[in-house]
């Protein structure tokens, strides 16, 4: 290997290591608006639906409803962290004027998407640690695949960052980027099983649950804490790496045409 060669790959590496320092820097600065309001959500969400409404409806799975419940707030939480800290990121640097400065620098767009993705990666990684510490003070957390929760949560936090930086690129004002999450992303995770077992719906809306793609990693997630799962593991993963594979290969052209961020 030449040296021009791996001179241009430690740049690529001090790129990427760069937009991610700054990423991370970004939001444990503001830490008391980006990784405390998920554990207080979360903390009501185990008071009231786990501990209150828990009670009464009783069993889930052959688990308590708190047990059956806490992997999907957990993934939940890493669903929204992931987006929402990756699409305020990239529209701020694009509002600014900063995105010019990386688009026409000698470093590859894949670099610049990986550094922004990875950002998010990091919070929703924060904050899923964040409120599994939560949830062991609501119920106890045991695990009963490692490899697949680590594995589940590092594909889902990736999926949703590359939504955050899409929605971002095509996003002309603050505004729009509370668009998705109102009106697409909440609706998904809520109807994504979190509160409940598939099986318990009849068999045409289990066909229609099975079209969001939300189900697939929460079924996965639970599968690796509970031991339970409504759909096949292997159908799950397939869904979340086409997913993933989708998202990055339009966010590759969208930044590369430069669609959204010239004006």
């Amino acid at each position: 290997m030449s040296n021009a060669c791996v001179n241009m790959k430690h740049v690529y590496f001090t790129a990427f290591k760069s937009i991610l320092i700054k990423e991370i820097t970004r939001f444990t600065r503001i830490w008391v608006q980006t990784l405390v309001p998920p554990a207080i959500s979360m903390t009501l969400y185990f008071l009231i639906f786990g501990n209150l409404v828990g009670k009464r409806i009783g069993e889930m799975g052959g688990v308590s409803y708190m047990e059956f419940i806490a992997p999907g707030l957990i993934m939940m939480s890493v669903i929204t962290a992931s987006y929402s800290n990756v699409a305020s990121s990239f529209f701020s640097a694009k509002f600014q004027r900063n995105l010019e400065e990386l688009i026409v620098a000698p470093v590859p767009h894949y670099v610049m998407i990986a550094g922004y993705v990875g950002g998010g990666v990091a919070r929703g990684l924060c904050v899923g640690t964040i409120v599994t510490l939560v949830a062991m003070f609501f119920v106890d957390i045991s695990l009963h695949h490692a490899g697949l929760v680590a594995i589940t949560v590092l594909l889902t936090a990736i999926l949703f960052a590359l939504g955050g930086l899409i929605n971002a690129v095509f996003a002309k004002s603050y505004d729009d980027i509370s668009i998705v999450p109102t009106f697409v992303l909440t609706p998904l995770t809520y109807l994504g099983g979190v509160f409940y077992s598939l099986s318990l719906l009849p068999e045409f809306w289990q066909g229609v649950s099975q079209l969001n793609p939300v189900v697939y990693m929460i079924n996965v997630f639970r599968y690796g804490f509970l031991g339970y799962a409504d759909i096949s593991i292997a159908l799950s993963f397939a869904i979340m790496l086409g997913f993933c594979s989708a998202l990055w290969a339009i966010a590759y052209y969208l930044i590369s045409r430069g669609i959204g961020l010239r004006s």
